[in-house]
């Protein structure tokens, strides 16, 4: 089983070009043309013309399927399309099928994407509204009758446990929001540029639900992105360099819910994150020390810092100190706090700039980037690194 050995995926692809539209609260449009948008800029970065395309990968989270967007991209016949679930949790795991794709000869260029409305449209944030009667709806229905029916709600069980366990304060979660506007601040593709905050302007903002504060939580965007990935051999003849998928892993802990593990031996970690950061670890050969940047999935300051801590990049409890003192550049794109909540593909998107050299707040010498996918769910993660 890969959960207990190496796998053999790194170094056969890597994501070639990288698309966007602008990141607003209305877009005035359709998600279908948001994702056909993204699809064409990043094609057009790539070099490529929706000809090249063969394969399509999104979210099931998607009112755009992929043979709809294919369609009104000018993409012709597909050998490949794949869905992943989980909402956030998917992000990482669109390039890893794309590049297991790639690299059993599946399809040649394939294309990751996500468009949606988040804020004029459906608004995820909202919590459980109207759902049809599922499994996953079972496991949720533990916790609704308390008063548990929105994600920061599910986070919140877990924050607070979090605090108690290792003698932490709320100032902990304040230092990602604070450096997550920082970066923000200097990106004119993020919502909140030119808008820093302070720790008191955190202590300040209003409770969502305790010990989350409105700026512990992500924003709602509407837009668009999309990600193009091929083999490395054909990457090397695109104008712009590539992102080497350097490693690619999906996981899910034991006793998972989707958001609402409350049942776990404890609250105060990510075990899914765990076997995500396992498979990476043991598949690139790299450690904490090798990565120079790292895009960790930030729809809740508290679970950056699990992260942080399942990673190795710290000890239980230490992450707050650790992020406090700049100890890895961390979402330097603004974060889903700071810049847009695209699912966390917007984050991929950073590390592929990061080691293009193009980032606009650039770790100098960046050559590993660390990209993290949506937890508190069955989540992925991916290690880009440079061509070597």
């Amino acid at each position: 089983m890969s959960i207990r050995r190496a796998d053999t995926l790194g170094g056969k692809a890597a994501i070639v070009g990288i698309g966007a539209t602008e990141f607003s609260k209305d877009s005035g449009r359709s998600e279908l043309k948001l994702a056909v948008e993204a699809v064409r800029a990043a094609l057009d970065d790539a070099g490529l013309t929706p000809a090249d395309v063969d394969g399509l990968v999104t979210f099931t989270m998607d009112t755009s399927p992929e043979i709809t967007v294919a369609q009104a991209a000018g993409i012709g016949e597909l050998s490949f399309f794949s869905r992943i679930h989980y909402g956030g949790g998917a992000a990482c795991a669109t390039v890893q099928q794309a590049a297991l794709a790639v690299a059993s000869g599946i399809a040649d260029v394939v294309v990751c994407y996500r468009a949606f409305n988040e804020r004029s449209g459906r608004r995820f944030g909202s919590g459980v509204q109207r759902r049809e009667p599922t499994a996953e709806g079972a496991a949720l229905g533990w916790n609704l009758p308390y008063g548990l029916l929105t994600p920061a709600s599910w986070v919140a069980m877990a924050a607070q446990r979090y605090l108690h366990a290792y003698g932490r304060g709320p100032e902990d979660f304040g230092q990602v929001a604070v450096l997550d506007r920082r970066h923000a601040a200097r990106n004119p593709a993020a919502y909140f540029h030119g808008k820093p905050i302070t720790l008191a302007d955190h202590a300040a903002s209003r409770w969502i639900v305790e010990p989350l504060r409105l700026l512990d939580c992500c924003q709602e965007t509407d837009g668009g992105q999309a990600l193009v990935v091929t083999s490395v051999e054909r990457a090397r003849d695109l104008p712009r360099p590539p992102a080497v998928v350097v490693a690619a892993a999906q996981g899910a802990g034991r006793s998972q819910e989707q958001m609402t593990s409350f049942y776990r031996d404890g609250l105060t970690g990510l075990p899914e994150t765990a076997v995500v950061a396992r498979q990476l670890w043991r598949s690139s050969g790299l450690t904490p020390a090798d990565i120079d940047v790292g895009i960790l999935y930030d729809h809740f300051t508290p679970f950056v810092l699990m992260q942080l801590e399942e990673f190795g990049f710290c000890g239980p409890g230490e992450a707050g100190d650790f992020v406090a003192a700049d100890a890895l550049p961390l979402n330097t794109h603004g974060g889903q706090l700071g810049e847009a909540y695209l699912h966390g593909m917007n984050g991929i998107a950073e590390a592929v700039r990061q080691i293009r050299g193009t980032s606009v707040n650039q770790v100098a010498g960046a050559a590993r980037s660390l990209v993290t996918a949506g937890t508190g769910v069955p989540t992925s993660g991916l290690v880009l690194g440079a061509d070597d």
